[in-house]
């Protein structure tokens, strides 16, 4: 069966960026732009200010980062930033960061975070070396522009990403602030997932004639999808290989197509799944059409299961015995969503959709799903317990299938010599235990940290922003007492301490689990939701017994280490 042409799509080099720049996307593997980056990226470029609407995770990073990038001068460049890009929270500052040194590295672009939470005099000794963008908090940036440490004379573009989140902070007065400081003459953008009416207010007094684009998820769903089971797991990008086999051994689907971001991601999850044991194989847009086939040849006879692609790469297959499609990465848009599981739960056939998230793409989860009108569960990941009962239902379903079809009198005689010895069911025991070794499964006795967003499937706007609220800024906000923090606290009856180490020293729930239980009154139960950051933690215990945990926690050593443990600031 001759596999069907791709057809024509819109490239990063149709787009008209630096040869540095496509190459560095070449080489992360980037295929294609998305929506708002093929809408957006040739506006910016041509100068124009913009006012930018889509969800979050749709690659509003790289709508606006290229573009910065494409306007930098060659060879040496001044000590004062040609373009600033302002965040709501530190997480988003580190993320836009390093993805402005991925794709500019081929240009030596000097980019220099700037949030609260990390040493001041770094920032200093950076600024005062040079920096072509500077990525700031709001909070941060005025504390520099105080000191004199950042000047924005020399400004040309001026980004706020996420601007309905700074808002909904309080860091309008700040805002007001920053844009005081920058040349009239400049280039401003505006990206936010919602325009309520103080967005539309600032871009009237602070962007010229800008160009509005809106990428607007105008899905069709026809009957089809109805037999499709649509349901996403929360887990950190660490231990998404792993989530992936677990999900996979108890899911046990006929063949799977997983979908990943980039050609990179592709041959990386590729690879790391055959070391699983796992019979996979991958398709990208760097693949020849001879390797194509080649591919496609063992997925339809059987000699593969699971197949690694990308957008591009899976454009027009038809498997007809695909029972699964798994987003390893979130799709960058709806229609994107909507296109990856329409390939199951054809012709009436059941098919199962399942999205792999990370903790701070749970708002994107929810857009799909209130654009798509379909319920995605979000579900707890397989433990070792679960596995090991589904590979015991997978011996019994294998035994029975034997009982039923097979011609078992040639093994009479071997029951019968056993049986003069043994009992039937000690026999039938050891029989079952063989075939259940023969059947194998992965070696796998540590469960995977929960990351479970909190309340994905609540109503209320604040709460869809939960996992990002507890990493705001805390820098921003802690010296700022005129302007309180929207609570964002523990459940009824309980009280959230903050506890000085996290993921970064390898902290893991069932150390504070333990420390707690160990320490103090309180029993494992007792205690509530724990969130592992990189650097500090947060867990609610019983508010009668706070003052006890953080004593005994100051006088004990977690994993080795003494640990600041206060009542967390809201």
């Amino acid at each position: 069966m001759a596999e069907p042409t791709i057809e024509r799509s819109v490239t990063f080099a149709d787009l008209g960026l630096r040869p540095e720049i496509a190459d560095a996307l070449a080489e992360l593997g980037y295929e294609e732009p998305t929506p708002i980056q093929a809408a957006a990226i040739p506006v910016l470029i041509s100068g124009k200010d913009m006012l930018g609407q889509a969800a979050t995770g749709t690659g509003k990073t790289a709508a606006f980062a290229l573009p910065i990038l494409q306007r930098l001068a060659e060879g040496n460049r001044g000590k004062e930033p040609v373009a600033m890009v302002l965040v709501p929270t530190r997480e988003l500052a580190m993320q836009v960061s390093e993805a402005l040194h991925k794709y500019g590295r081929k240009l030596g672009v000097r980019v220099v975070p700037v949030y609260g939470g990390q040493p001041i005099g770094r920032q200093l000794r950076s600024l005062e070396v040079g920096v072509d963008v500077v990525v700031a908090t709001p909070g941060r940036a005025i504390d520099h522009l105080k000191r004199r440490s950042l000047n924005l004379r020399s400004l040309e573009v001026m980004v706020l990403d996420e601007a309905d989140e700074m808002l909904d902070m309080g860091f309008a007065e700040d805002l007001e602030a920053i844009f005081a400081e920058t040349p009239t003459e400049r280039q401003t953008v505006l990206f936010s997932a919602t325009l309520p009416k103080r967005i539309d207010a600032i871009a009237r007094k602070h962007l010229q004639n800008p160009e509005r684009i809106r990428i607007v998820d105008e899905v069709k769903t026809d009957d089809e999808h109805q037999r499709v089971r649509h349901s996403a797991y929360i887990v950190q990008r660490s231990h998404k290989a792993a989530a992936l086999g677990r999900i996979l051994d108890v899911e046990s689907p006929a063949a799977v197509l997983v979908f990943c971001r980039t050609r990179e991601a592709v041959d990386s999850l590729t690879e790391t799944m055959n070391g699983r044991g796992y019979r996979s194989e991958a398709l990208h847009g760097g693949m020849s059409q001879d390797q194509r086939d080649r591919v496609m040849t063992r997925l339809r006879n059987g000699t593969a299961d699971l197949l690694v692609a990308t957008d591009v790469a899976a454009r027009g297959l038809d498997i007809d015995h695909l029972s699964h499609v798994i987003n390893f990465d979130v799709p960058s848009s709806v229609d994107t969503y909507v296109h990856r599981m329409g390939r199951v739960g054809r012709a009436g056939r059941e098919g199962v959709a399942i999205t792999l998230a990370e903790p701070r793409e749970h708002r994107m989860l929810k857009t799909i799903e209130q654009v798509t009108k379909k319920k995605i569960t979000v579900e707890k990941l397989p433990t070792v317990a679960d596995l090991r009962a589904r590979r015991l239902d997978v011996t019994g379903a294998a035994l029975r299938e034997s009982i039923l079809q097979e011609d078992l009198d040639g093994f009479r005689v071997v029951v019968e010599s056993l049986a003069e010895e043994f009992d039937l069911m000690e026999i039938a025991l050891a029989a079952v235990k063989l075939a259940h070794s023969a059947i194998g499964g992965p070696d796998d006795d540590q469960d995977i940290p929960d990351a479970t967003a909190p309340s994905f499937n609540g109503p209320s706007r604040d709460r869809d922003r939960g996992d990002r609220g507890r990493d705001r800024d805390r820098g921003d906000r802690g010296d700022r007492g005129d302007r309180p923090r929207r609570p964002q606290g523990a459940s009824s009856g309980n009280t959230r301490l903050f506890v000085g180490l996290g993921r970064e020293s390898g902290l893991r729930p069932q150390d504070l689990v333990g420390a707690i239980a160990g320490e103090t009154s309180l029993s494992g139960r007792d205690v509530g939701s724990i969130e592992i950051s990189g650097r500090f933690s947060l867990v609610d215990v019983p508010e009668g017994a706070a003052d006890e945990v953080i004593r005994a926690l100051r006088e004990t050593k977690i994993r080795g280490r003494k640990v600041t443990v206060r009542r967390e600031k809201f």
